[in-house]
């Protein structure tokens, strides 16, 4: 009969392929005109074809669960069971976004977590909008990851995978826009850091001038020496920095006219 899986197929978790598939929306679908007209007699090369025609992507809709032609293909593909070869040319398929997600969506069906996992996890980096036909028959817009994710959300923890070494760590598309960001942000606080330790380098001890002239003496303070040296009074103000803890001397000379009387 024309509804019968092929002859040579394999079980597909232990059941028939169209098992996969609830027994009322078998029926639906060998009852639907889709499936009469256009899913009569189909090959795994003449499904491409009807893949390529496919304006949406959808399951059941209607208060009669009518499916939808995204449906149909998929129960025919589970029906005639093509090689693992032409499903994964499906899912690389860049050029006609329904024909990869109705490649994504036979992988989810069929495949091994290993095999979902390797084959459509760089799916996440496809940012197309589809069209999907919802339960009330209305239309609404959802993006290739977001669908991807959907198919993924309830697989096998991907963390089991990993830790067998049965699956690299995925890298994202952006981890090497994050890592210039981080660069970037430690860059900027390394050149904040280095401009405040510059000018702390820069505060010094002061130079207090002393104007014996008048009468108001030496103010004496941290590191302040003073030295007669015959005519001339030498005051040495030591300065010292903050980062380095250096010292340097710094000499200032003032003349004192001994000569001048005293009012």
């Amino acid at each position: 009969m024309a509804n019968r899986t092929v002859k040579d197929a394999k079980s597909i978790h232990g059941t028939n392929p169209q098992y996969l598939v609830e027994k009322i929306i078998r029926s639906r679908i060998y009852d639907s005109k889709y499936w009469k007209e256009e899913c009569f007699a189909l090959t795994a090369e003449l499904v491409v074809d009807k893949a390529m025609e496919l304006r949406y992507i959808g399951g059941v809709f209607g208060g009669n669960i009518k499916p939808t032609p995204f449906l149909c293909l998929t129960l025919k593909m589970l029906q005639i069971q093509p090689e693992k070869d032409i499903v994964v040319e499906f899912i690389k398929n860049e050029e006609f976004k329904y024909v990869r997600a109705l490649g994504a969506f036979y992988m989810r069906l069929t495949g091994s977590s290993l095999d979902c996992y390797k084959y459509l996890e760089p799916l996440y980096n496809d940012n197309r909008k589809l069209r999907r036909q919802n339960r009330q028959a209305q239309f609404e817009l959802v993006h290739m990851d977001e669908f991807i994710d959907e198919l993924l959300c309830e697989e096998r923890p991907k963390y089991d995978i990993e830790e067998n070494n049965e699956l690299e760590a995925k890298v994202s598309a952006l981890e090497d826009d994050l890592d210039e960001d981080i660069e970037i942000e430690d860059d900027t606080k390394y050149d904040l850091e280095l401009s405040k330790e510059k000018e702390k380098d820069k505060k010094t001890v002061k130079e207090k001038e002393v104007d014996l002239e008048k009468g108001k003496g030496v103010e004496r303070g941290k590191g302040i020496k003073k030295t007669r040296i015959g005519k001339k009074i030498v005051i040495k103000i030591g300065e010292k920095k903050i980062k380095k803890g250096e010292r340097r001397i710094r000499t200032v000379e003032i003349e004192k006219n001994e000569d001048r009387k005293r009012k």
